[in-house]
């Protein structure tokens, strides 16, 4: 895997970002590595001139979590050039809203679980999985 090249002020972003995490980025975090723990996530990754919420460097799958600002033409059009990038790095972006977060976490992590094709640890009882979306919805559109 070839070296990103950063900007000069990406780690102390990604680290500052890492103790700011939002609620629903800690609440991902920790469905992850509860559920998933043969996937190996890293958080707030420095990739370019962006910080993912979350990547898994082995199969190539960076997880965004995104709020309303995500839904105006503004925040589509940068979404859209981020994607493109971390496309053309070879990575599988997926996107989830907050509220996909707040009301179903389970079927995040499920998705997530597809799309890296492993077992899903997560509870018995479950809610219908969420499916991701190329401009950052899910089940429950904008929050």
């Amino acid at each position: 895997m070839k070296r990103l090249v950063l900007p000069m002020d990406a780690i102390g972003r990604a680290r500052r970002l890492r103790r700011e995490m939002t609620p629903q980025e800690r609440i991902l975090w920790r469905a992850l590595r509860e559920s998933l723990p043969g996937a190996h996530f890293r958080k707030q990754v420095p990739m370019g001139s962006y910080i993912v919420d979350f990547a898994c460097h082995s199969a190539k799958l960076v997880i965004e979590v995104d709020g309303g600002q995500h839904g105006d033409a503004r925040g589509l059009a940068h979404d859209e050039a981020r994607t493109h990038f971390l496309e053309s790095e070879g990575y599988r972006v997926l996107r989830f809203w907050n509220s996909d977060v707040d009301r179903n976490v389970t079927g995040v992590v499920e998705a997530i679980a597809a799309a890296l094709d492993i077992e899903f640890l997560g509870a018995q009882t479950r809610a219908a999985p969420t499916q991701p979306s190329p401009h950052g919805g899910g089940l429950f559109g904008a929050c």
